[in-house]
């Protein structure tokens, strides 16, 4: 009765929206599965039924002598790694809450902290599986050394904002196309098996060939990686800045499309749609 309402402020309102995204990305996290556990652990193995099959076709295909000087599997992981994490998110922000959501009938939810809460629930999945699995395989298997593991960090988070990004742009779109959405989606997704770069080195490729993956983020995201990773290996045809410059222009663009579509979603949405 006699309570003195709170004077709002810029730290108060950005420690709120972090508590708010912290609960979101919780929340999302136990989406995927009741127990957290056997959710990281299914992911765990998709990365490692990956990593297995991309050897066993080198193996059959001998384009093992095409690979890095250094450990094969390592080699192998780089490119698995990556593209999974470019991929879980822009599926994890494409299948985030929209606007007509009932989640944002509540108040302090908006759509930009039910992206970053995907985003940052795929990021820690990822990178938790990542550091298992290598874990695992520098005890049990052989030790590995990475020649500059903050920059191959760097490139991992680097694929995960481009995909945040390329998330976006689907999640923009989504509403307005989702069959559309939905099959373009899947499409990048495949075509990315092939145009990330992770089976084959940059290096190698004639000038052609280098034309023809050169427009995609996670082609030269991955390429730069191994040369932080494999000492031996110096990328000469990728850049980093290529992604991060796409990726911000991607995100903005993305992000006015959300806007856009925030303002004339409604909840009847697909009754019109």
């Amino acid at each position: 009765m006699f309570q003195a309402p709170a004077k709002p402020t810029r730290a108060r309102g950005l420690f709120g929206m972090a508590e708010l995204i912290y609960h979101s990305v919780v929340r999302d996290i136990r989406r995927s599965h009741r127990n957290a556990m056997i959710g990281l652990l299914l992911n765990m193995m998709q990365a490692f039924v990956f990593v297995l099959a991309f050897f066993v076709l080198f193996e059959l295909l001998g384009m093992r002598q095409s690979a890095l000087r250094g450990d094969f599997l390592l080699y192998i992981m780089s490119g698995i790694f990556l593209y999974l994490t470019h991929i879980k998110t822009v599926g994890a922000v494409l299948m985030s809450e929209g606007p007509a959501s009932p989640m944002m009938q509540h108040a302090p939810m908006n759509t930009i902290i039910a992206i970053c809460a995907a985003a940052l629930s795929s990021l820690y999945i990822q990178l938790l599986s990542m550091a298992v699995i290598l874990f695992v395989y520098h005890i049990a298997v052989t030790p590995i050394t990475i020649d500059a593991p903050v920059g191959a960090m760097g490139m991992v988070l680097l694929a995960w904002f481009s995909g945040l990004a390329v998330g976006v742009i689907f999640l923009a779109i989504k509403p307005w196309a989702p069959d559309f959405v939905g099959l373009a989606s899947t499409i990048y997704s495949r075509a990315n098996m092939i145009a990330s770069g992770k089976m084959f080195v940059a290096n190698t490729l004639p000038a052609h060939m280098i034309a023809v993956f050169d427009w995609n983020p996670l082609f030269h995201i991955i390429d730069q990686t191994r040369g932080f990773v494999f000492l031996h290996y110096n990328p000469h045809f990728t850049s980093i800045s290529y992604p991060i410059y796409l990726s911000l222009v991607l995100l903005l663009i993305g992000l006015m499309g959300e806007f856009y579509t925030r303002r004339n979603a409604s909840a009847s949405w697909n009754a019109t749609r």
